[in-house]
Formats: structure tokens, C-alpha cells, sequence
């Protein structure tokens, strides 16, 4: 079904309906967050569907007894929840989220890129071979603590390492606050061993790399192949893509599962506090340096450098912490000036087509 702008979606509430589906509303995420938003008469005249795909001719929407496609819109993306306006569907209203991942977008035109809404948890996932990557995981964690959703390093591959338990020794130094679980995906064991973030009702995503079996879990969890896989290279264990578009999946048991394609470039923007949180032992021992402005390199009384000195911390996790940092800083100083030249443009525009109007009223 494919719909312009000015699209009609058929009402398929029942008439005779006595109230609005809350308890399906529920299995498809709904929740107190949402529900505040919404007064009684709103959830009748437009009822609330959730983004599940975004595709170049518009975003696909479900709800009790809803699936349509309506208009795409620039500001929502997987995830997010409408109030559909079923006349002008063009016009449904996004509510505000409770959780939103985003990044960076690739390239050089400094804007950023929506990559979900409201989710739960995320499962940040990689592999125990060689495309196991210390500064990798860290920056996902980061993104995840930054978009207040709580993370989980998943370790797949566990049935054909030598070693498992030095992969999960490796990740568990990202940071103390993230569960480190390690798993074939191909058996039984994600819906087991996930089964405690998986409840009914709750969203979960999986982010990570190609080829590191993000598609695998989705179809353990749901028990069906619903998303084509494909054999990582040999000689480098890298992942060819698989999955090419983030799509929202309704799981047995309830759970709503999103699929993304591998981030071959993740850059952090906006991202302060989400880097703090995953370095939270490299900042508490910079609350200890004789000097607030302290760069941890040769300052005296410096508790970073002590720490390397004494065996206590790795001089490589520093690198990481400040690559990080100069990263968001520049980053984030380079959407402000996009957004500084959108604003002066905007207003630009609209003086112009002020002063046009005049002199033709003239």
C-alpha cells in the first residue's frame, strides 16, 4: 500500500468498539510514557500506531488492527510512536520519546542520523575472533548510556572459541555497569540466556558490525527465519551485510525486536555524558589530579598517570578516552554550526518572501 501526501488510512476501529484496545496497545510497546501524552478523546480520533520501517516511500506504521504506510517525515524513524490522523496522515503527531539512539551521518554534511526511538535495551553485539575490537565496543556503549537505554555486550561465537572466557574477560573492561553474555547464536541459547531483557511488551535492539550474527539472534529469538544470513569471510572474519534497513519484528513471547544493518562508520555527536558514563573509573580518578585542568600527561600530582605507573590502569584506555572526547567535542561544535547556518538561512527565507509579498502588495 503506497499513499501521497494527502492519503486517507481507512478506519478499521470496530464501531461498536466500547474503548480503545490498551491491552493490545501494550504488545506493541505502549506504555505509562506514551499514555501521559495522550488525552482519552486523542486515543479515539487518532489512535496511536508505532514506526516499525522506514522506507523512501514512507514509514510503515502498525497498531490493534492497524498496518498502513503512511507519508515519510524527516523527524521519525523505528520505533518512534504517531497518533495516526487518518484523514491527513501526512499530519499524525510524533510523540515525545523516552529513548533515542543517533549518530553522526556518514560523509561531510554534518547533520545527524536517527537510528531508533524508544527502546528498552540494546544488545551490543560482537564476535569472539578477530573482529573483536576493545575501542569498538566502548564507543557503542557510550552511544547506548547516551541515549539513557540500558547496554548489553553480546558475545557470539562462544561455541567456537578456544577461550571464551578471555573474549568475556575483554569486554566486561568496558565497564563495570554492562552484563557481559557470551552465546552460540545459532542454538537454543539467546532465547534463554536473553530471556531477562526479552519481557513482553519491551523493545531490544541489536547493534554491532556486519557479519557478527545480529540477524542470527533476531531469528533465535523469533524462532523463524525471518531475516536472510550470510557466512562472514575467512580470512578476516568480517561480515558481509546482510540486513539493509532497520526494521521493528514482533517476536513469540512479546517481545518487539529490531534488526539494524552493520555501522561501518559510528561517529559520536552530542555524546558527553554517555562517554563519561562508560569511562566512569577514568573520571573518578581525574576527580583526584592536584589540577582540575589537568591533560594527564606530565602535570604533577596527576592520579591518571600514577594509575599507569602503578599497573592500575591501561595507558591504551586513556588514548581511547580522549580520542572519544575530541571526537564529540568537535563533532558536536560542528552540528551547532549546521544548525546555527540553518536557523540564519531559515530566517533569510522567510524575510525574503516577506519583502517580495510587500512590494507586490505595493
Amino acid at each position: 500500500m503506497t499513499t501521497d501526501n494527502h492519503a486517507e488510512v481507512p478506519n478499521t476501529q470496530p464501531a461498536n468498539a466500547p474503548d480503545l484496545p490498551l491491552q493490545a496497545l501494550a504488545a506493541f510497546g505502549w506504555e505509562p510514557f506514551f499514555a501521559r501524552q495522550v488525552s482519552l478523546e486523542a486515543l479515539f480520533d487518532t489512535p496511536p500506531v508505532r514506526v516499525v520501517a522506514v522506507h523512501r516511500s514512507g514509514l510503515e506504521v502498525v497498531g490493534p488492527d492497524i498496518d498502513a504506510l503512511i507519508p515519510p517525515r524527516a523527524d521519525a524513524t523505528v520505533g518512534d510512536w504517531l497518533l495516526l490522523d487518518r484523514a491527513r496522515a501526512h499530519a499524525s503527531q510524533l510523540l515525545a520519546r523516552k529513548s533515542l539512539i543517533k549518530r553522526r551521518a556518514p560523509g561531510t554534511n554534518r547533520q545527524e542520523q536517527l537510528i531508533a526511538a524508544n527502546i528498552d535495551t540494546v544488545f551490543i553485539v560482537s564476535s569472539c575472533n578477530q573482529d573483536f575490537n576493545l575501542a569498538r565496543l566502548e564507543r557503542y556503549v557510550a552511544l547506548v548510556f547516551e541515549a539513557d537505554i540500558t547496554p548489553v555486550i553480546v558475545l557470539t561465537k562462544a561455541d567456537l572459541a578456544v577461550d571464551a572466557a578471555s573474549w568475556i574477560a575483554a569486554a566486561s573492561a568496558v565497564s563495570a555497569r554492562v552484563p557481559v553474555v557470551a552465546l552460540d547464536a545459532r542454538s537454543v541459547e539467546p532465547r534463554q540466556v536473553l530471556s531477562p531483557w526479552c519481557q513482553p511488551g519491551r523493545t531490544v535492539a541489536f547493534l554491532g558490525s556486519s557479519g557478527v550474527g545480529k540477524s542470527t539472534l533476531t531469528n533465535a529469538l523469533a524462532g523463524a527465519d525471518l531475516i536472510a544470513t550470510q557466512a562472514i569471510r575467512e580470512d578476516d572474519a568480517k561480515g558481509r551485510h546482510t540486513t539493509t534497513a532497520r526494521a521493528l519484528h514482533r517476536v513469540p513471547g512479546g517481545c518487539l525486536v529490531l534488526d539494524t544493518p552493520g555501522m561501518r562508520e559510528l561517529q559520536l555527536t552530542d555524546a558527553a555524558s554517555g562517554i563519561a558514563e562508560t569511562f566512569e573509573d577514568m573520571e573518578a580518578l581525574a576527580a583526584h589530579c592536584r589540577f582540575a585542568d589537568c591533560q594527564h600527561e606530565a602535570e604533577p600530582g596527576c592520579a591518571v598517570r600514577a594509575a599507569i605507573d602503578e599497573g592500575r590502569l591501561d595507558p591504551a584506555r586513556l588514548r581511547r578516552w580522549r580520542k572519544l572526547i575530541a571526537e564529540d567535542r568537535f563533532n558536536s561544535a560542528s552540528l551547532a554550526e549546521r544548525r546555527s547556518q540553518d536557523r540564519a538561512f531559515g530566517k533569510m527565507v522567510k524575510n525574503t518572501m516577506k519583502d517580495i509579498k510587500a512590494r507586490r502588495r505595493s
